[in-house]
């Protein structure tokens, strides 16, 4: 069964997953990678912490168009999205989203801050389109899509 959806419910449902996420890209060679990720909301933007250099980023310059998966809880319910990566590694950027919209300590990973981390930057996914799978899809799914 298949309903629609908005991307409010979305972000509700994703929220309420696991913190973790697997993003999906390809790179210039047009092969795939799929890493872990910890991503936070801002507005309906979805935000991912990054290495400047990292495959994430290398990725996203050579192809834009990114994946993401929820893991899915012991019932077998997630969470996937699909969008448009941007890449931000501008100090108002970092300063901004430093504090406030990560739910963990970015200093963690930075310990320089926003201020002193050069190698430091951000993926932001425009959402395009949107699913809540309930028990695997089994018990239904929810599409949504900004189209």
């Amino acid at each position: 069964m298949s309903n629609t959806t908005d991307l409010e419910a979305v972000k509700t449902f994703a929220t309420g997953l696991s913190p973790w996420a697997h993003l999906a890209s390809v790179g210039a060679d047009n092969k795939p990678d799929v890493v872990p990720v910890h991503p936070c909301w801002e507005g309906d933007d979805c935000w991912v912490m990054l290495g400047a250099s990292s495959v994430k980023a290398r990725n996203t310059t050579a192809n834009n168009q990114v994946a993401m998966h929820w893991q899915v809880t012991e019932t077998g319910d997630g969470v996937e999205i699909w969008g448009t990566a941007e890449l931000f590694d501008d100090l108002e950027t970092k300063r901004r989203l430093w504090t406030g919209v990560f739910d963990y300590d970015l200093n963690a990973f930075a310990p320089g801050g926003p201020d002193n981390s050069p190698e430091t930057a951000f993926m932001k996914i425009t959402v395009e389109r949107a699913i809540i799978l309930h028990q695997y899809g089994m018990g239904g799914v929810d599409r949504w899509s900004a189209a």
